[in-house]
Formats: structure tokens, sequence, C-alpha cells
């Protein structure tokens, strides 16, 4: 069987930067095994499949090359991209349905695309074998720590030391959730920089992270005394998203680019 196949660029605007996720338009839903086997073969952080059901509504589903996930931003942000840009969808609004509910994406001015997801801002992590765990995995103590619903959250002193910081991954892998979140306040460019780790789900190091944002925006938005922030997600090949935290949702903003159309062939 062969299938359409999309390779895009999500949070960046330029190819080879921002999180690439691979995306495949389905007709009907393939066996859970196949679209497994399809996510490990493609070796990005996220493969997306989706299925059309409206008008203007899509189930959508994200395989990582390890396992099945709740929520992935960036795939999302490039399933849209797909059908704006690709494949003649039209209107300025469409919907995926999936694990964690509805998920709105809006197109707007100047080539940005934007996400409505759920809010799920981090509590404080008391568990001192989990601070313990953390703090050996980052080889360092990190100024708060947290968990939200996915991810566990540390906070650095600053930007510096979030860009530089070398973790362990297989103590990162053995701390106890789907990944590690980490952060420090911004500088001119940004109001906070993140990076994400989450070698427990087949993805050392994710390198734009949409889900991340659902934690990092109502935790700065209560720090910084503001709704709407910019954000920088510094991995190697880095990304760009613009925040809006909406009471229990957070809008998270970004471009993408296509790198690649062709087919699967399964």
């Amino acid at each position: 069987m062969n299938l359409p196949f999309f390779w895009v660029d999500a949070f960046a605007g330029r190819v080879f930067a921002g999180n690439p996720a691979g995306i495949v338009p389905l007709e009907r839903w393939l066996p859970d095994d196949v679209m497994s086997r399809i996510a490990f073969e493609n070796g990005l952080s996220e493969t997306a499949f989706f299925v059309r059901t409206g008008a203007d509504r899509f189930h959508l589903r994200w395989f990582t090359p390890a396992a099945e996930v709740d929520l992935c931003g960036h795939a999302t942000l490039a399933a849209a991209f797909t059908l704006f840009t690709q494949l003649g969808q039209p209107g300025d609004r469409l919907t995926f349905d999936s694990r964690s509910g509805p998920l709105p994406v809006a197109r707007l001015a100047g080539g940005l695309l934007e996400l409505d997801f759920p809010a799920t801002p981090p509590d404080p992590e008391n568990d001192p074998a989990t601070a313990r765990a953390v703090a050996a995995a980052l080889g360092r103590e990190p100024g708060w720590l947290g968990r939200s619903r996915f991810d566990l959250f540390a906070v650095l002193p600053d930007a510096a030391a979030v860009r530089t910081l070398r973790p362990d991954f297989a103590l990162v892998a053995a701390a106890g959730a789907r990944g590690l979140i980490v952060t420090a306040a911004g500088g001119d460019d940004s109001d906070f920089v993140s990076r994400f780790f989450a070698p427990q789900s087949g993805v050392p190091e994710d390198p734009v992270t949409g889900s991340a944002h659902c934690t990092l925006a109502p935790y700065w938005s209560e720090r910084l005394g503001r709704t709407l922030l910019r954000a920088r997600q510094v991995s190697a090949r880095g990304g760009e998203l613009r925040c809006e935290l909406r009471g229990d949702r957070v809008g998270i903003a970004g471009r993408a680019v296509l790198y690649l159309r062709g087919e699967l062939t399964v």
C-alpha cells in the first residue's frame, strides 16, 4: 500500500530548524502496530496520522518511535500546516479530536498557525527521591522542581545554564515521568527559554515541544505577570513560539515549512 507522506519542520520559518514531524493522512485507520512501525522507521520525534471526520474536523494520533502519546504540539501544528497548504483545506480554522480532547487550530496573519491546547500548570514536586533523581540527571540542583500532568519541570538560574546543560539521559529516563522540561527566564529575544528531554519515550531531546508550553506558559505567566509571552526552545535546531494563557487553555502559535513530500510503501 502507498500512503502520502509529508515531512514538516514545525515552529520554524525555514528548513533545518524547528522540530521535524512526519504527517500521514489516512482514509481509514491502519492497525496500531503498523502505525508504530512507521513511526519507528521514520525515526522522527513524532509521526502523526489523521482521518477526516467532517468538513473541518479530523481525528489525530501521534506516535514517537517508541510509543503512542497523549499530546503533541509540533506534530499538530505540522498536520494543520499540511492540510491548509498541501491538501487544500478551505477556511482558517479546523479541529483535531484526540486523546486530549478537541484541539482547534487557527490560521493567522503572517503565516502563523495557533494551537488551542489545554493548560497543564506544574505543581511542586515534594518527593525527595524524585528530587534527588532529577538533580543527578541534571548534574545540579534545580532552583524549583515541579510536576505537570505529563512531565517533570525543573527551573535553572539563567538561560545560559539551560543552553549548556548536558543531562544524563539514562537518569532522566529513570526519573519517572513522560519527560523533563528544563527552563529559565529569557533575555532580549524571549520571555523564557526551555529544553525538553524524553529518552523514556524514545526522544532523547525534542527540538521544539509544543505540549511542554502548556506547562511553561502558565508557570511564566504567573511569575512575569503577563498572559502573552515570547518563548524560545534552545535545542540545537531551535524554535520560536508565541504563547497566550487563556484561563485553562493556552494558545501556542508558530510557523512551519515543508521539507519533503512523497509516499510511504508499506
